[in-house]
């Protein structure tokens, strides 16, 4: 058996599988986040650990035989965070996630030296870990003098499982401290952000053992041992692992809390102008190109929220097929934008409300916003030379069949459903522990899933989607100016 660990922003998912990636048990806990101020978003990293205490709780009892048979542990987790240990592993505060936007300065002034594009393949944007540490180093100086080590939110998790600090390279490849190419650590790049090596985990790679879980929890959990945690791998790369994505072209769309649209790639292939993150990927020498919009499904969730109806109930009062686009413009900027305006100052807006307005109008606007964002998100990889002809379609978005036709549409790419649920970042996790117990080619494990659906681009409506999509382009460069701070 298999343990996945999936820790994502709004909590912790867990899965047990067995080597034919049948999923045995699965179990969730609920994480919360703080917003002290405007632009903030932070997590305790106790809590981290609480949410993994009542996910094994849960997962033994669904099925204890399974979990007392576990030899594999994958880790997953939202990137970019920054935990912050002193010499004792202490947690020095709060962890700043990857959506928070406070090191905007910082994230500017590091942009600015030439050697870091070159050295990590990609823009420091505010989210990164880099820059989070240059604000601490100027606000909190001294939480900043006592860092001893500095951890992913999923490698802290690992270190309460082992005892170790370790990361991979998928992770902290969205740190700004990783020369991405070469997949080490760059003394250059810490210097210039005030930081050394001796602050870092260890590295390897995704599907390399990353520890073994220390013997207090083998007896808690029942479990006979030895339990190998693989490296594991930033949520992305996890969910491509999940999905197959490993091969040069092959990749996926994802409507989660964010919206990702990932590529794999053979080779190195960086171009930092565009905003598309190149990472290194999970697996040995494979990266991942990827477009990044900060809020998809969570703009969703804002709606719900503000018109006090559930994202289901907004979802099912839309038409069955499409008719065109929305008279109404959603720019879904709530929390600044990544690929490709690299805009931690832009907030959304809507455009063209008219006073017949109503739920069912704002609800396919949305939609239509978030899938303009992703079509922003094609383009940058289009310009770099990467130009997929069909990608799967993962998160929790694929529910709504409109919103995938929508997409569809606006992106012109067939958009494939993989047959069955489980092909996220959890099952990607545990396909990750089986390569780091068994030593098996990733190229074996990870392999596609059969697909349930295709669901095509309406090409009749093609002209429509794209005067919209041009329109909406005008927008950002209208409201932009007006969102500088």
């Amino acid at each position: 058996m298999y343990l996945g660990l999936d820790l994502g922003t709004s909590g912790l998912r867990g899965i047990l599988v067995n080597d034919e990636w049948k999923v045995v048990a699965e179990a969730e806990a609920g994480i919360e986040t703080s917003t002290p101020k405007p632009g903030w978003s932070e997590q305790a990293p106790e809590d981290w650990i609480e949410a993994c205490k009542q996910v094994i709780a849960s997962l033994r009892a669904l099925d204890a035989s399974a979990l007392s048979a576990v030899r594999g542990i994958g880790l997953s987790g939202h990137m970019h965070g920054a935990t912050l240990l002193d010499a004792e592993g202490k947690v020095l505060r709060p962890c700043i996630l990857w959506n928070d936007t406070r090191s905007a300065q910082e994230a500017a002034e590091l942009d600015q030296e030439p050697e870091m594009r070159t050295i990590t393949g990609n823009i420091v944007f505010p989210g990164f870990t880099a820059p989070k540490l240059d604000w601490v180093r100027n606000h909190e100086p001294g939480v900043f003098a006592k860092t001893a080590k500095v951890l992913l939110p999923k490698d802290y998790l690992r270190f309460w499982l082992t005892g170790d600090y370790i990361s991979e390279m998928s992770d902290s490849a969205g740190t700004s401290w990783l020369d991405v190419g070469q997949r080490v650590w760059s003394e250059t790049a810490l210097d210039l952000s005030h930081m050394s090596v001796d602050q870092m985990p260890r590295l390897v790679e995704g599907s390399a053992p990353g520890g073994e879980l220390r013997t207090g929890l083998l007896q808690e959990w029942g479990l006979s041992g030895p339990v190998v945690v693989a490296g594991g791998a930033g949520d992305n790369a996890a969910a491509a692992c999940g999905i197959g994505s490993i091969d040069e072209g092959s990749g996926f769309v994802s409507l989660g809390t964010s919206g990702v649209l990932l590529v794999a790639k053979n080779s190195y292939a960086p171009d930092p102008e565009t905003a598309v993150h190149c990472f290194c990927h999970a697996v040995p020498e494979r990266w991942i190109q990827m477009g990044v919009i900060l809020s998809a499904t969570n703009s969703m969730n804002w709606l719900s929220r503000n018109l006090g109806q559930s994202v289901g109930s907004l979802a099912v009062a839309l038409p069955e097929t499409l008719t065109g686009p929305s008279s109404i413009t959603f720019l879904p900027y709530l929390s600044g934008e990544r690929t490709p305006h690299n805009n931690s100052d832009i907030r959304g807006a809507f455009l063209g409300i008219d006073v017949s307005a109503g739920p069912v109008d704002l609800t396919q606007s949305v939609m239509d916003g978030v899938a303009f964002a992703m079509r922003d998100c094609l383009e940058a990889l289009k310009s770099t030379g990467t130009e997929p002809d069909r990608l799967l379609a993962v998160g929790g978005g694929v529910r709504s069949r409109f919103w995938l036709e929508t997409l569809a549409t606006v992106l012109k790419v067939p958009l494939a459903l993989p047959d069955g649920s489980e092909f996220g970042a959890a099952i990607g996790a545990a396909r990750l522990a089986a390569c780091a117990v068994s030593g098996a080619n990733p190229g074996e494990v990870m392999v596609p899933p059969q697909t349930s659906d295709v669901i095509d681009p309406r090409v009749d409506l093609f002209d429509a989607y794209e005067s919209k999509y041009q329109l909406y382009s005008q927008s950002y460069k209208a409201l932009a100016p007006l969102a500088a701070r």
